[in-house]
């Protein structure tokens, strides 16, 4: 009796075993999470990565996921990009978080979708010279919009959080321009 019932448990075990291997492999696959921003970039590798878009009005939001602004602001960012890329706008995101947030990072991306991309700000580097080297204006405050025309200058900037209607007034300029 006790070999039958070692072997009843056994085979019910090999059953079970082989159910949920079975419906591991059959099961479809979890969309992965997006990766964060992979293209690290210190001052001139950002001058080097908004050159590429000399010719187009673009708009670069730094952003962090530890900025509470800059979390309720990209999403509106997200859905401008996609409503104004067919006029010509540009966008581009970089996220100032540290190599220990990037588990927030993937999160935030995934939970976010964004249609352009996003590059990140080298850890180790000066800030104050990067700060000052995007644009004169900022100190650091985050979120940070620029703006820059076609001729990739400057043609306006925000710090801190603002409006939709703020936002759509200055892609109209730079689009105008």
């Amino acid at each position: 009796m006790y070999l039958r019932l070692r072997s009843l448990t056994l085979a019910l075990c090999i059953l079970v075993s082989v159910a949920v291997v079975g419906r591991a492999q059959t099961s479809t696959p979890s969309k992965p999470a997006a990766a964060p921003a992979s293209q690290l970039v210190d001052l001139p590798g950002y001058q080097q990565f908004l050159a590429k878009y000399r010719g187009k009005p673009v708009l670069v939001t730094f952003w962090a996921t530890w900025c509470e602004p800059c979390r309720d602001e990209y999403p509106l960012i997200v859905k401008l990009a996609a409503q104004y890329a067919p006029q010509g706008l540009a966008v581009f995101g970089v996220d100032m978080d540290d190599d220990a947030d990037m588990n927030l990072v993937r999160h935030f991306m995934a939970q976010n979708h964004p249609g352009f991309p996003n590059v990140r700000q080298k850890p180790g580097i000066d800030l104050d010279s990067f700060y000052q080297g995007v644009n004169p204006d900022w100190h650091g405050t985050m979120p940070e919009t620029v703006f820059y025309g076609r001729d990739g200058r400057i043609v306006t900037s925000f710090v801190g959080e603002k409006t939709h209607d703020d936002f759509e007034r200055a892609i109209h300029l730079i689009l105008s321009k």
